[in-house]
């Protein structure tokens, strides 16, 4: 009996001896492996003469048909790319990426088939600023651009070039940042649009240098002709504006090339645009459409192209600087009413969240908001994630499964990407949320300051496994449902009347879920009933904004003709007694 049981264990020890070495070879083999090829970066004297602080950037793409730096995306014809921070990096001075480096969609260059590939580097350039909370964090300022990393100015690159690739090789190959981006003009004024900046007292003070903020203004026709008229204010929320958008004096040029939109699946989607521009010019200057002043804001900042307008531990104080600066600055320029009554908000995306966010955070100033296709105005439904209840974002909650949640679809749910993968792009493009994307700005605005004076993560980038206690902090400062429900004995009085929402139900990033759970609120209030709507578009994705005559490319491209004369009706009818509807409505 002793002697099958020593037997009866013999063989296991044999054949743990055996695993044991063959996995001491395959990780000896795969670290050797893994340390084969790297990239050395560096920048000439001739290009910048002082130590630089940024994101150093490498691009791989399989791809010649543009530079690499434009192939980086969350859909499947996204190409490679590796990042790392670098400080302090002087010219001449070559900074490494190597296997140990996280990438995306691979992760690891090791991960590289042998090929051949066009190569392109780029350092995303930082800046230190001394914050007035006592904090000292180094962020890429916005320089014009509105937060794109690959058209910064003053960020360094490299000419693509052309290069056989094998991991499994020894191979070091160098790459030398030749160019620097050039600056951005401004854009021009006509009769009609004028620009604004002015420098934030409120935002200078919290991030200790001078910071601004801008506006671009669509005056009214008959302005200049009628000088004693003063306007109603219509605020048209949205990502960063190069100047005021959809907007064109001259009629289409029918030299332009066409472009197709593989969004909307339209062919010369470029002229279209130019099309609808040119009518809304024909239409604001035209007798019947109403006289108002209307505006986009220019607050792109550290983290993004956009602030939300709303106050952020670690943004600094947006909303008043934009309600309690900004707009009257704006209004005293251009002789605006000045009252809350004449004020009215509206916009798609980042700015339907902020159009919604802004009136729940000042319902006196503002008359009302059309809020369309919002960013997750219910936590419950951060897109897809619960971040109360699910203990991980990238995955389903499972014993044994391991099911990734998706990121985007189209309106038929045919899946382009999942929440880990545009999470990792971000991080690949910067830690510390300065990656300038959607998920890191929704962090930066929402979360508390960390330890290390960058905002505290509201799940782990690589992991995805969600902290409850930031969770908690979202809840009770920037989860409208939650605020409006929590609050809506005061704030409901201020609102009733003044809420409208809009969202397709196919909506591309899962924004219909929290609208859902918004509506079931909205619905059950008394005391009063929130007396404003709530709509769906039917199989309408991303972009969808009330209007059930119109395909989304062309409903999209008519938010001020539509929603400018219902705000006015709502103006007239609400406006205060004695108050001026008479000049401005000639």
């Amino acid at each position: 009996m002793r002697k099958r049981h020593l037997k009866s264990h013999a063989i296991p020890a044999v054949l743990f001896i055996t695993v044991f070495l063959v996995m001491i070879s395959c990780q000896t083999s795969e670290s050797n492996q893994r340390t084969n090829l790297k990239f050395a970066i560096s920048f000439p004297e001739e290009l910048c003469k002082e130590p630089l602080d940024g994101r150093l950037l490498l691009m791989i793409s399989s791809d010649g048909k543009a530079e690499p730096r434009f192939q980086i995306s969350d859909g499947p014809d996204s190409q490679l790319i590796f990042g790392i921070d670098v400080e302090g990096l002087t010219p001449g001075e070559e900074a490494v990426i190597d296997a140990d480096v996280f990438g995306y969609p691979l992760k690891s260059i090791s991960d590289i088939p042998e090929g051949t590939y066009f190569v392109q580097a780029l350092l995303h350039k930082y800046e230190t600023f001394n914050r007035a909370d006592g904090y000292t964090v180094k962020l890429p300022m916005d320089r014009g651009e509105g937060q794109r990393w690959n058209q910064a100015p003053g960020n360094l690159y490299s000419t693509p070039v052309k290069i056989s690739l094998d991991p499994e090789k020894e191979q070091t190959i160098e790459i030398e940042m030749d160019k620097k981006i050039p600056p951005i003009p401004d854009p021009p004024e006509t009769k009609y649009i004028k620009h604004v900046k002015i420098q934030s007292k409120l935002l200078s003070e919290f991030w200790g240098r001078p910071m601004h903020l801008g506006a671009h203004v669509l005056l009214p026709e008959g302005f200049e002709e009628h000088p004693d008229a003063k306007y109603p204010l219509v605020i048209f929320h949205g990502h960063f504006p190069y100047t005021f958008g959809g907007f064109r004096e001259e009629r289409p040029d029918k030299s332009t090339e066409p472009v197709y939109s593989d969004r909307f699946d339209v062919e010369g989607y470029n002229l279209i645009q130019q099309e609808y521009a040119y009518k809304f010019y024909k239409d604001w200057t035209g007798p019947d459409f109403p006289r108002v002043l209307v505006i986009e804001i220019q607050h792109a900042n550290p983290y993004y192209d956009d602030s939300y307008a709303v106050n952020s531990a670690n943004l600094g104080p947006y909303g008043d600087a934009i309600t309690y600066e900004l707009i009257p600055y704006i209004e005293k320029q251009f002789r605006g009413i000045g009252k809350g009554w004449s004020r009215f908000l509206y916009g798609g995306s980042t700015g339907g969240w902020e159009a919604l966010a802004v009136q729940v955070f000042y319902p006196d100033e503002y008359n009302g908001c059309f809020a369309a296709c919002p960013d997750p105005i219910d936590f419950r439904a951060y897109t897809i994630v619960n971040i109360y209840e699910n203990k991980n974002a990238y995955f389903l909650d499972s014993q044994w499964k391991k099911t990734p949640r998706p990121g985007t679809r189209d309106y038929l749910g045919k899946i382009s990407c999942t929440l880990e993968e545009m999470n990792h792009r971000e991080l690949v493009l910067g830690t510390n949320s300065r990656s300038g994307q959607q998920w890191d700005i929704w962090q930066a605005v929402y979360s508390p300051v960390g330890e290390d004076g960058y905002p505290k993560p509201i799940w782990d980038k690589k992991t995805g496994d969600i902290d409850p206690e930031v969770a908690e902090y979202w809840r009770e400062n920037y989860d409208l449902r939650s605020i409006l429900e929590r609050d809506w004995e005061t704030l409901g009085p201020k609102l009733t009347g003044k809420i409208h929402i809009y969202c397709g139900d196919m909506d591309n990033y899962y924004l219909n879920n929290a609208v859902y759970l918004m509506e079931e609120f909205l619905e059950s209030t008394k005391e009063p009933y929130y007396n404003g709507e709530v709509d769906y578009g039917d199989r309408a994705e991303h972009c969808w904004n009330g209007d059930h005559e119109r395909p989304n490319a062309i409903s999209r491209l008519r938010y001020n003709q539509m929603f400018i004369p219902k705000i006015v009706q709502r103006i007239l009818e609400t406006a205060p007694e004695g108050a001026d509807l008479k000049s401005w409505r000639y």
